[in-house]
């Protein structure tokens, strides 16, 4: 062999192990891209029953039932219309109904009728309400006014396309024919394709912006398809429809004096309060054994101080109390048809007396009733709703007795009602056998704290209960007695030259004094103690304050409340 030849016998195998790494590295790198976009092209679709999508959204994965498709009627079970668009829906066995809201809605169904009480109005509707083995299912396709949304079947693609109609609706054009893609990459499988000038749903975010990613806008196709095209491909967008935004009657702190009389009217003619922007008269209450009836207080004088009311620029939210019948109560709380008989009286009132809200007042309730209160605060959020008639619910503080504390479930009225009031008083009162102050700020505080910890409740949705009184206690002979006493008239009962000792943790001035042989104790309720809790509403974002009651007060407390609060 010629010194040439094995120079190169010899390169070509020095060269060898190069080549083979040089393989197995394309090989890796194959591999590597094969795993990388495999993911992009696996065609996860589900075939075997209708798709539904929801806002842009497919959730079929999540749907824990089939849709069912009978006769162009869509049903959805009660579990999946729960999850998705009512999370009280409700079936009551008493008249094998479905109870079911949204936000000014509030629709009953027979099981087994074509027909539907929505609103107080029955009307036909095409499907009827039917279990099968074991779950209800609901003509959902009927029920597009109650949920407020567009529901569309397509059925070249078996999808079922639902919008809210009070969502932000883009549409765009395609600027060519298009590939609509799985992902944001064009290495991705194709889900539909576009023809140029094909109208297409642009996807927007919960900034109401276009879903976009790395220069990929997310569309929905009118087959339902979701995927991608090349956002430089979207043309001729526009804003079919604006997102509807509910705005508060009240901008900024709420500001609200109850304003109690039980047989003498109080004739505000003529006054202004400073710093309140609501007022609560007392106007209503529940009739004993009245099966949903109320007894109107109000009548012509009534009228005339709403009028006095708004002329002032104060909003009126008037109370109705259940005089705390605790049998009349629940008879109306377990039963659909009282409780609709009772919303029905509340309905009928704010329109004789042109109201601006309704301030339910319901204490001393048997604490099986709870879950049955909340479905009355349910059911009557709606029909106040689509009056524009704000909804705000007195409770007692949390973890205290049966039928006053514990009948309440603080979380889902403070979710559904546009207020939950906390009664932030009588934390030692007429119950109790040892003496204590009316509202200590340290228990105010710590009750705040359970309202937004354990109960769940948003913090702009608690308006703070203030005292316009004191608990004064007399001890004789070893027993306390407690007495009410306005807090305009509590300085008078201080003896002079008794010292006041002010108490930190409660934030109130305490005296006592002897009268012979009996003790008296009061822990005063004053500008600077009311003062103190006031601060808790900006110190918690809490949604406002509320006092009880008017005309119990020195006048110099208004000047202070408009000033803390900014009313």
């Amino acid at each position: 062999m010629s010194r040439k030849a094995k120079r190169a016998a010899e390169t070509k195998v020095k060269n060898r192990p190069i080549r083979k790494l040089l393989i197995v590295a394309i090989l890796l790198g194959l591999v590597y891209m094969v795993l990388k976009l495999a993911p992009n092209y696996i065609n996860d679709d589900i075939t075997n029953m209708a798709n539904l999508v929801i806002n842009n959204s497919n959730i079929t994965r999540d749907l824990k039932h089939e849709v069912i498709i009978e006769n162009g009627v869509i049903y959805l079970s009660q579990e999946d219309i729960e999850n998705f668009f009512d999370p009280y829906i409700y079936y009551g066995e008493q008249y094998n109904q479905i109870i079911t809201t949204s936000d000014n809605q509030i629709a009953s169904i027979v099981i087994g009728e074509n027909s539907i009480t929505n609103n107080g109005t029955k009307v036909s509707i095409s499907g009827a309400a039917f279990e099968k083995d074991g779950t209800i299912y609901i003509p959902f396709s009927n029920l597009d006014s109650v949920y407020n949304v567009e529901i569309n079947y397509i059925d070249s693609s078996n999808t079922i396309t639902v919008d809210s109609r009070n969502r932000k609706y883009v549409l765009a054009d395609s600027t060519k024919d298009n590939k609509v893609k799985a992902y944001p990459t064009t290495f991705s499988r194709t889900v539909d394709e576009l023809t140029q000038g094909e109208t297409f749903t642009v996807v927007q975010n919960d900034e109401n912006q276009n879903e976009e990613i790395d220069g990929w806008t997310e569309i929905r196709t009118d087959t339902g398809k979701l995927g991608y095209i090349k956002s430089n491909t979207v043309t001729h967008e526009y804003v079919a429809r604006e997102e509807l935004v509910d705005k508060k009657q009240i901008e900024g702190t709420v500001s609200m004096v109850w304003d109690y009389y039980h047989s003498i009217f109080p004739d505000r003619t003529g006054t202004h309060i400073d710093g309140i922007n609501v007022v609560s008269p007392t106007f209503f209450t529940l009739v004993d054994e009245g099966r949903g009836a109320i007894n109107d207080n109000a009548g012509e004088q009534g009228k005339s101080y709403v009028e006095w009311a708004h002329s002032n620029g104060y909003m009126v939210w008037p109370s109705i109390s259940n005089n705390s019948y605790i049998e009349t109560t629940s008879e109306i709380m377990h039963d659909y048809n009282l409780r609709n008989t009772l919303i029905q009286n509340i309905v009928s009132l704010v329109l004789e007396y042109d109201l601006d809200g309704i301030n339910i007042d319901f204490e001393y309730m048997h604490d099986e009733d709870k879950d049955l209160f909340s479905r009355f605060i349910i059911e009557l959020k709606p029909r106040l709703n689509e009056m524009g008639v704000v909804l705000s619910v007195d409770v007692t503080a949390p973890d205290g007795s049966d039928e006053w504390s514990l009948c309440y479930d603080r979380h889902v009225i403070g979710d559904v009602a546009d207020y939950i009031v906390f009664m932030a008083y009588d934390q030692y009162g007429s119950s109790s056998t040892v003496p204590g102050t009316t509202a200590g700020y340290n228990w105010v505080e710590a009750n705040i704290q359970k309202f937004l910890g354990q109960e769940e409740v948003e913090a702009d949705k608690i308006i703070l209960g203030i005292p316009f009184y004191a608990w004064v206690w007399d001890t004789t002979n070893g027993v306390s007695t407690p007495r009410a006493i306005y807090m305009e008239n509590l300085e008078s009962l201080i003896p002079e030259g008794t010292e006041k000792v002010w108490n930190e943790e409660l934030k109130q001035y305490y005296v006592e004094f002897t009268n012979g042989n009996t003790t008296t104790q009061i822990w005063l309720e004053d500008e600077q103690s009311i003062e103190a809790k006031l601060s808790l509403i900006e110190k918690y974002g809490l949604a406002g304050a509320a006092y009880w009651a008017k005309d119990r007060e020195p006048d110099s407390i208004w000047s202070m409340i408009s000033e803390t609060l900014g009313v």
